[in-house]
């Protein structure tokens, strides 16, 4: 035998046993998960949009897992509670959480005090969307447009849920971009609550998601602006781009794209980090199958909840490109415009 012929065997023998190994680290993985409980956290309040996407998705994943998933919801500073919490949780595999990447990754990049996590340290499921936001109004507003908005001395009263969340960073990316006139009003729950505070004239505006702004439009509860992305939304495709909308200065630019990168992080999905590799991969794979799933896909489209996976390994180096792009001379700029309101 010679020892080209040795090296041949012994490379095959080792190959056989890692597809051996492999095989029985995934059984095990399933065995594990089989007849278990897998608690689904969401950060914001029952009724709102992360809450439906969460409630839709944890049947076909409890298929997959063969578990029971509930969905647990941990309201508490925009999401940011829950965000502390699984990140300092226990590595099981047993708790996963849809996450508002946009607001958890400025949070981040800001070093807020009440931020606990490292978004780079979380072992990562994917993305179930991502999406453009829309600036909507309320129907007791008196703001019809865009230039209604723009008025010189016009005080705009925007809702948001806490320090650090989607709709008050938004919100005040936009003062400042515009150089607007604003007051934000937080303290709500979640946007459902914020919709029926526009509805009841508390306050006139509100940044959020365009799925669940979809639907706020659809009801009457509310009416879109603007498209904040360069391009329009699926769901909402008469309300322009604010690109097309206004002439915007280079400057002002900056700061919508700045904000359209953080919402290409959309609705992500993770767990704590140090979760044993075989039930990661279970838990991966699962969740893939899940939310590429055509009957989910449907069903999330009949909702305007509409699904678009991105693969875990597209995530981190998502997050990590958004955390290291920018200047400490625009960090600075950002922390201003967002602490100003």
């Amino acid at each position: 035998m010679t020892i080209f012929t040795l090296v041949k065997r012994i490379l095959a023998l080792l190959i056989a046993f890692a597809i051996i190994a492999s095989h029985a680290n995934a059984q095990d993985a399933a065995s594990y998960y089989k007849g278990k409980v897998v608690h689904f956290v969401v950060g914001i309040a029952v009724g709102g949009g992360f809450d439906a996407y969460a409630r839709m998705i944890a049947p076909y994943l409890a298929k997959e897992l063969g578990s029971t998933v509930i969905v647990e919801n941990q309201v508490g500073a925009g999401g940011l509670l829950a965000l502390n919490r699984m990140y300092a949780g226990s590595p099981d595999g047993l708790r996963l959480l849809i996450v508002n990447g946009t607001p958890a990754t400025l949070g981040q990049l800001l070093e807020r005090e009440n931020h606990k996590y490292d978004l780079m340290k979380f072992d990562h499921l994917g993305i179930i969307s991502a999406y453009p936001w829309i600036w909507l109004a309320g129907p007791k507003s008196g703001i019809l447009t865009l230039e209604d908005a723009l008025k010189p001395g016009a005080l705009l009263r925007w809702g948001g849920t806490a320090p650090g969340d989607g709709p008050m960073d938004g919100a005040a990316l936009t003062c400042q971009a515009l150089q607007l006139n604003c007051k934000i009003v937080s303290g709500y729950r979640g946007s459902a609550e914020i919709a029926l505070a526009m509805e009841r004239g508390e306050v006139d505006l509100m940044y959020i998601s365009d799925s669940s702004a979809a639907n706020y439009v659809k009801s009457g509860s509310a009416r879109a602006l603007a498209a904040m992305a360069r391009n329009r939304s699926e769901l909402l495709p008469d309300a322009r781009p604010i690109y097309e909308q206004l002439k915007l200065t280079p400057e002002q630019q900056w700061w919508f794209d700045f904000r359209g990168n953080l919402n290409d992080l959309g609705r992500m999905l993770v767990t704590t980090g140090g979760t044993p590799p075989e039930r990661i991969a279970f838990l991966r794979a699962a969740m893939k199958r899940a939310l590429t799933n055509p009957e989910l896909i449907a069903e999330g489209e009949k909702s305007q909840r509409g699904i678009k996976f991105q693969p875990p390994e597209e995530v981190l180096e998502l997050v990590k490109k958004t955390l290291t792009a920018i200047t400490p001379e625009q960090k600075k700029q950002i922390r201003d415009a967002v602490e100003r309101y």
